[in-house]
This record gives C-alpha cells, structure tokens and sequence, in this order.
C-alpha cells in the first residue's frame, strides 16, 4: 500500500491543497494526518472541513489540543500562544467535534503513527536527537513510527538498522530552510519512504496571516521555511 503521511498543517490551506494534489498524482492509496490541523494560519476551519471531505484519518496534535480548550500553553511563545487564542475563536462547532474526536496514537499496517513522540505522546516530547529517538524507541515495539510536531523532515534509525523513526515534515509551515510544504510517501510493502516537497503559494497564505490580525512573524516565516 502506498501511505501519504501529513503532518502540521496548522491552518495553511493553500499548502494543504497543493499537498492533497500532489498526493493524488502519486497515486496514493490511503492518507494519514499526524495532527496539528490548526494553529499559527489563517484558515482553520477550512483546513478541517477538508481532512472531513477526503475522509482522512487524523490524529490529535497539541496546537488542536489547545485550540478546543484542552490543553496547556505555557510552552508556547508568545507568537503561538497569540495564534491559539484567535484559532480558538474562529473554530465553528464543526471542527471542533472534529478535534475533540482525535486521538493521541493511530496503528495502520503494522505502523505506529504519533504527533509527538511514542513516549508519552499526550505529553509532547520533542524528537530532536539520537538521545531523544533512543527514548522514543524503547517505548514502542513497530519496525516504523511516523511522528511530526517539529517540522523538521528526519529519519532516526535502531543500531542495527532494522526500526526507524520518521518525521514527515510539515505541509504548513517548514522549519528547515525549505519553504516548500512537504508530506511522506510510504510503501508498506517495500519499506521505501521519500519525502515529497510541493510548491505553493505562500505568498498568499502570508497574506492572509497578516489580514488575520496574526502576528506578521507567522508570516514573515513562511516564506524562509523557518
């Protein structure tokens, strides 16, 4: 089967879209979200109401968390912080059932797929080193675990080659120098993964934050991949 993974989309819906198309070019046989649909963009409600009409199965990231009322901020910086209590206004009774539905852990093919970390994942540890994946695999037994929530696309691996750990990347907002939205294409019968990075009008998404009311840094980032 061929598996997109997505992750932190957080409310970038010209991303979401041009990341959707690509997928359906690659003639992708199931999508997965890993969570924070909502947070730091402009277009919340509208970046749900699509995960709902492509059926896609998501799990439950700490900016949606938050954004329904659920969650704890004092980790967020001021710029997140600011995003959350305006994406929590904005949210319609629609997708907020949609976010209070989710889930913490999702298992697809013999996949184990978390937003954070298999390690406490309602706790949203960061994966940021060979320390952190060394954590992170003791708490799971699946040869792969997708996770996203640092926005940063990397592949952690076992010793002995046979267990990894992969970080999908962010289609909302990168944060490694590379602007462009990006998603995971997984076969779940080869093992095969490659990252897929798709051009989108980030202008326009900026644009947006900026009418919002949001914070123009939310902006400004966009267009660096940062």
């Amino acid at each position: 089967m061929k598996l997109a993974v997505i992750s932190d989309i957080h409310g970038n819906l010209t991303a979401l879209e041009a990341v959707l198309t690509s997928i359906s070019r690659e003639g992708v046989d199931k999508t997965v979200c890993l969570g924070d649909v909502v947070g730091y963009g402009a277009r919340p409600n509208e970046c749900v109401a699509l995960m709902q009409e492509n059926a896609v199965p998501c799990l439950l990231g700490n900016h949606d968390e938050a954004a329904i009322d659920r969650g704890n901020i004092n980790n967020f910086n001021r710029y997140a912080a600011e995003a959350i209590h305006w994406t929590s206004g904005q949210l319609n009774s629609d997708s907020r059932k949609f976010l209070i539905e989710l889930d913490f852990t999702m298992e697809i093919e013999g996949l184990l797929l978390v937003h954070a970390s298999p390690d406490e994942p309602q706790a949203w540890h960061y994966i940021l080193s060979a320390f952190d994946g060394e954590i992170s695999f003791r708490a799971f037994d699946h040869p792969v675990c997708f996770f996203g929530h640092t926005h940063y696309p990397v592949i952690f691996t076992t010793p002995d080659g046979t267990r990894r750990l992969i970080n999908a990347g962010s289609v909302g907002q990168p944060r490694d120098h590379d602007p462009r939205a990006c998603w995971g294409l997984h076969d779940t019968e080869t093992g095969d993964f490659r990252w897929v990075r798709v051009e989108y009008r980030a202008e326009q998404t900026a644009k947006e934050i900026i009418s919002a009311g949001l914070p123009r840094f939310l902006a400004d980032r966009l267009l660096m991949g940062v």
